[in-house]
């Protein structure tokens, strides 16, 4: 189900008598909310893809139990909301339930269940927690490879926590004393990408730290924190009394592999004769969709569809003291964009005049249905798939000023640069002609000859292809096209002919199909020729039907002559 369609759905549900019952998780997160929470119920029920969904029909039959206001929120608990693009919910519901993430007091550690605790001589149950990376999208590519993309530009939120452990009072070796807390804190927290360190702020237990980085990478994204505690001893030795101060240090921190979203295109393209444009876009990373035009009315849009999910390791938190640990439901739940292959892309729109797709190239992947959460119910390929990264498209107008390439994470476009400063590839018309070289009664000896209908130049038709034409890359020197007479497929020779024998009269026509304008230069758009042959038009031809038409007409010709001769005895005989 999708979200550009919620209406149709809700119409239906309400239609049958459908009604919400057991909303558990979803009405306990909906009271949660504050009441300045940027998302409205309906926008909030959307997020929610890997919650049971759990409705049933209304006994009473009641048609409209529930306001239009609440209808999203009908339709969230009785199945998943899509997305046709990376939606901005995510992001906003996270940095807004942040806000109710309390962290402990120096006698409490709360941290999620699965944190890296560690601990020193008086600092114990410590740790530093991711808590959310946005702008973000988590792609489900096939059964064992789910990375997450974040933007080059976006905010990291964390929780660094500990609990002070105090030394026991006790004897020394000059006396007794006790020890007392001077003060603790987070002192410093630092964001690394790998080994670079993008960013460093003042002490925070609840750090939101701002990022910004440059091209696209693999990487490890780390959090890292310094927790200082501070101590005072009082000392009894002998006589006398003392004092001591010491400190203690610990360094905490959290990773996620990450692969920062940063995708450059280039960008390929071609006038046909007839005015229509080509364009060919090439990139290494996943796409979401294409714009050909500044209204966006001409446009593909790519495999990936969307849903958000929460990060079920912050469902509950611990809270940890000196006597022990309980845990509790988390108030702080953060949400990511998932993006998973869809059945109905690529695609281009308007469906009827919109552009034509020419070529795809791209990876054969398996279906990641097995490996989505058993809740989460999406219209996700269950085959093999192609996971494009280029594409070739013909439009009747396209301005390569207006070309926009949307990426897979919220707010991220791709830069589009010209390969070696010129995008333009040559495309001439090409000339093909077909003969009758030679024939008699029973064939006839066809010749074709292909050429530049601009230079004359022969065009010599190769006979090997690539074994996977999705994926021959842009700009490849493989000649590759044919020719097909009647269905028989052929190829040239160097000097752009070839020679085909048939046997049956009729008409033949000969059609160029060229290879992509993609991986050829120059290339060629195609044509077409026809003539028609039967053994009639040869001198042999036509002797030899004469000469078929006298011998079977010699029993015809024998039966009417004798016929006459016996009209004419019987006539005779009539007036003796």
């Amino acid at each position: 189900m999708r979200s550009q369609s919620p209406q149709a759905l809700v119409a239906i549900l309400v239609a049958v008598g459908v009604v919400v019952v057991g909303l558990g998780a979803a009405t306990e997160r909906s009271q949660q909310t504050a009441e300045d929470s940027p998302l409205d119920d309906n926008e909030t029920a959307t997020l929610w893809s890997k919650d049971s969904d759990r409705c049933t029909v209304d006994p009473n039959g009641s048609v409209g139990s529930k306001s239009e206001q609440h209808a999203m929120e009908e339709l969230a608990n009785c199945t998943d909301i899509t997305f046709k693009r990376p939606p901005a919910t995510a992001a906003t519901w996270s940095a807004h339930d942040f806000g109710n993430l309390e962290p402990g007091d120096g006698e409490t550690s709360v941290h999620p269940p699965d944190a890296n605790l560690t601990e020193s001589v008086a600092i114990a149950d410590a740790h530093a927690s991711l808590f959310a990376v946005h702008p973000s999208t988590r792609i489900h590519r096939d059964p064992g490879t789910s990375p997450l993309y974040i933007a080059p530009h976006g905010t990291v939120r964390g929780l660094v926590d500990y609990r002070v452990r105090v030394p026991e009072d006790g004897p020394t070796e000059t006396g007794s004393g006790g020890w007392s807390v001077v003060d603790h804190e987070v002192s410093e927290v630092r964001l690394y990408f790998g080994d670079d360190r993008l960013a460093v702020t003042d002490g925070s237990q609840l750090p939101v730290i701002e990022y910004r980085t440059n091209g696209s990478r693999r990487t490890t994204l780390k959090v890292e924190a310094d927790i200082r505690v501070t101590l005072s001893g009082q000392m009894t030795e002998g006589l006398g009394n003392g004092s001591e101060m010491t400190t203690d240090h610990l360094t905490v921190s959290d990773s996620v592999p990450v692969r920062v979203y940063d995708p450059v295109v280039e960008q390929y393209r071609v006038g046909y004769p007839n005015g229509d444009a080509g364009v060919a876009i090439y990139q290494s990373q996943p796409w979401h969709g294409y714009q050909l035009t500044a209204d966006g009315e001409a446009r593909v849009r790519g495999i990936w569809r969307y849903y958000t999910a929460r990060d079920e390791s912050w469902d509950e938190l611990v809270h940890a003291r000196v006597d022990g640990s309980e845990r509790t439901d988390s108030d702080a739940r953060p949400v990511y964009v998932h993006a998973y292959p869809s059945e109905i892309g690529p695609r281009a729109e308007p469906v009827r005049d919109g552009p034509t797709i020419l070529d795809v190239w791209g990876t054969e992947s398996q279906s990641p249905a097995s490996r989505l959460h058993e809740n989460v119910s999406v219209d996700v390929v269950t085959s093999s798939y192609t996971r494009s990264y280029g594409l070739g498209l013909r439009y009747t107008d396209v301005d390569p000023d207006q070309l926009r390439v949307h990426g897979v994470v919220r707010g991220v476009n791709a830069t589009i640069r010209t390969p070696d400063g010129n995008a333009e590839r040559p495309l001439h018309e090409s000339n093909l002609s077909i003969d009758v070289l030679e024939q008699n009664e029973s064939t006839a000896t066809l010749r074709i000859e292909l050429s530049d209908a601009t230079t004359g130049v022969p065009i010599h038709l190769a006979e090997t292809q690539s074994d996977d034409p999705q994926a021959v890359p842009i700009g490849g020197e493989a000649r590759e096209g044919y020719i097909t007479v009647n269905g028989q497929r052929i190829e040239t020779n160097v000097e752009g002919v070839a020679v085909v024998t048939v046997n049956e009269p009729g008409s033949y026509t000969a059609r160029y199909h060229p290879g992509s304008w993609l991986s050829h230069d120059p290339a060629y758009v195609g044509d077409s020729a026809s003539l028609s042959w039967h053994p009639l038009w040869t001198i042999s031809g036509w002797t030899a039907l004469i000469a078929e038409v006298v011998w079977w007409s010699i029993p015809f010709i024998t039966a009417l002559y004798g016929g006459i001769r016996l009209g004419r005895f019987l006539q005779y005989d009539e007036y003796l």
